[in-house]
């Protein structure tokens, strides 16, 4: 457990620390300064992952920072191939090249992941009327969707991170579970919220 929380704790404040210098890389991030709200999304996220997983993505971090490359700012640009197609042209070349199978795989985890999003704000309306739109026909400039902001963060994971979150989606899958909600479920819970039900409820009172 202690080997879990502390891959969690290096992985958000990694991140963080990235997500900080995202305006130095061409691409304007919004919320730079909301701390808390950041380490609860991001640590939901990482909290529904399996431990070689954690490992894994830790890895890219760290060789990411020895090559002197910031992901949250490739993330961002690779948002901006839909999001922003003439931005997109202008920052191209600086983002690395991928190969075959990391498109495949990331287009792959990517449709898998877009439709437990969709389940999971068809059961929980409220609570994804807080969150972004699904789908990327609906992305704005500024304002991207679900699917496109996955996409351009599986685009900045190693082929190995890839293929091991692929193993571990097609394993939820079997056993009927979608980690989406499982996310969601934890991001709920940091806010004080006993469950799902509970938050919805609440938050449907809110809107």
């Amino acid at each position: 457990m202690r080997e879990r929380e502390d891959l969690i704790r290096e992985i958000v404040s990694t991140e963080w620390m990235m997500f900080d210098k995202v305006h130095n890389c061409g691409s304007q991030a919004c919320c730079q300064d909301d701390w808390g709200t950041f380490e609860v999304m991001r640590g939901s996220q990482m909290e529904a992952w399996p431990l070689d997983l954690l490992e894994n993505y830790c890895k890219d971090l760290r060789t990411a920072e020895s090559e002197g490359r910031n992901l949250l700012c490739e993330k961002y640009a690779y948002m901006m191939e839909q999001a922003n197609p003439e931005e997109y042209e202008a920052i191209r070349d600086r983002l690395p090249v991928p190969s075959i199978e990391k498109v495949w795989l990331t287009d792959w985890i990517c449709s898998v992941l877009t439709l437990c999003q969709k389940e999971t704000a068809a059961q929980y309306p409220a609570l994804a009327s807080r969150y972004r739109v699904v789908n990327q026909n609906e992305d704005r400039s500024r304002a991207v969707s679900f699917e496109t902001y996955l996409r351009g963060e599986l685009m900045t994971y190693s082929v190995e991170t890839l293929r091991t979150y692929a193993a571990y989606i097609e394993k939820l899958t079997k056993e009927g579970k979608n980690l989406s909600l499982m996310i969601l479920e934890n991001a709920v819970r940091h806010y004080g919220y006993t469950d799902l039900e509970v938050a919805e409820e609440d938050t449907r009172g809110r809107v």
